[in-house]
């Protein structure tokens, strides 16, 4: 993985900002800290970072509400490192689009460790994206998967565009057709340490592709083992 990634850290207490900067930059990664969602944001229409790093108590606005701001940007990881460490708020966190989410008291390696796995996950998204074709593209059912926009088609008309984390657990089923996949597979894959990851997006997803979202037909799931893509897939050229 290439060092020197631009890391956002947003939290409002300045030895956290400065303990996860410090250990950061012995990674080889730039960053800069921010105590406020206000802060942040200015700073994002300036220039746009490798991943954010965002506490959710912060003082001008609740950083779930940062994270829902940010999902416009599918090729930015995200981070939630914060007290709140309730099962409620981390799948909050995940469905809002956030890649992992941290409690505080926290170890800085494994956050580390944690930002890494994130960065190298959208590292291979780019590579996808650069080395396949404009016209790349994955008919399954009624959708269309354009490879280069992260868009998913439906047949009668309408769009929805995947974040880089949803696009690359997509794409995973559409390579495997009809195969079940475990979640220990499918962490591996989207390198994740946090199961509860997979569940969450591949939710996020069927809520995209599913007529049904609460009974789908499309993705079903494997209880016990993982999930599968239940369509054939044909990859092809427009």
């Amino acid at each position: 993985m290439k060092t020197g990634k631009l890391v956002y850290v947003i939290d409002d207490e300045a030895d956290i900002c400065k303990l996860v900067a410090n250990e950061l930059a012995r990674y080889g990664h730039q960053t800069q800290t921010f105590r406020t969602g206000a802060q942040a944001l200015y700073a994002l229409k300036q220039q746009s970072p490798d991943i954010c790093i965002i506490d959710l108590g912060l003082p001008d606005m609740d950083g779930l509400n940062l994270v829902k701001q940010l999902m416009n940007n599918n090729s930015m990881g995200i981070i939630i490192l914060s007290g709140r460490n309730s099962l409620t708020d981390k799948v909050l966190g995940l469905e809002l689009g956030a890649d992992d989410y941290i409690s505080k008291p926290f170890d800085p390696r494994e956050l580390v460790a944690r930002t890494n796995s994130i960065l190298r996950r959208l590292d291979k998204m780019a590579a996808v994206l650069h080395e396949a074709p404009q016209a790349q593209q994955a008919s399954f059912e009624h959708w269309t998967f354009q490879v280069s926009t992260l868009t998913l088609a439906h047949e009668q008309g309408h769009c929805e565009v995947l974040s880089a984390a949803e696009a690359g657990l997509l794409m995973t089923l559409l390579r495997a057709p009809r195969q079940i996949l475990s979640r220990e597979q499918l962490m591996q894959e989207r390198d994740t340490a946090f199961d509860r990851c997979i569940d969450v997006r591949m939710s996020r997803i069927r809520k995209k592709l599913e007529a049904d979202p609460k009974h789908p037909r499309i993705i079903k799931t494997v209880y016990g083992i993982g999930y599968m893509l239940t369509t054939e897939v044909v990859w092809h050229s427009r």
